[in-house]
């Protein structure tokens, strides 16, 4: 039987304050802005939302599917979810989260693969580079939507 790491102490090893700590948006916006790779930039955005996509999506996809796909089908149920929020938010059909987040999923994988890293350059560069990303993609998303 696999032992499951706690909420508390997933969000204290992603952030480095304890769960609802003073300061904890402000360092899980500075560690993952400052991530030194857009792969490292998931692994501290948002630890809470992360701990239960990791537990319930992820893993279990992970287990039966190669890695590359598990990270795919979680970001595409992510940006479903956030569809779904929105839709019920709005109270119109919305689909723009999934293919977004799923392109975010994507550049992941390349920039994991690709080992494109940044360790060595200042936060402010290593911020401007996630951003633009998340940008990026955004802007790609909004074309082909």
């Amino acid at each position: 039987m696999t032992k499951h790491i706690s909420l508390r102490q997933y969000v204290k090893k992603r952030t480095g304050v304890p769960l609802g700590g003073a300061g904890s948006l402000s360092a899980m916006l500075k560690r993952s802005l400052g991530a030194p790779s857009f792969y490292a930039f998931w692994r501290y955005w948002n630890p809470i939302w992360g701990y239960y996509l990791s537990r319930y999506i992820m893993k279990p996809f992970a287990a039966i599917l190669p890695n590359w796909c598990a990270v795919i089908i979680t970001f595409a149920v992510s940006g479903a979810l956030h569809d779904v929020a929105v839709m019920l938010i709005k109270v119109k059909l919305i689909f723009f989260f999934t293919p977004w987040f799923t392109l975010m999923g994507l550049c992941v994988l390349l920039s994991h693969g690709l080992k494109l890293k940044f360790s060595a350059s200042p936060w402010f560069v290593r911020a401007l580079f996630n951003l633009c990303v998340i940008g990026g993609s955004f802007y790609i998303t909004e074309l082909l939507v």
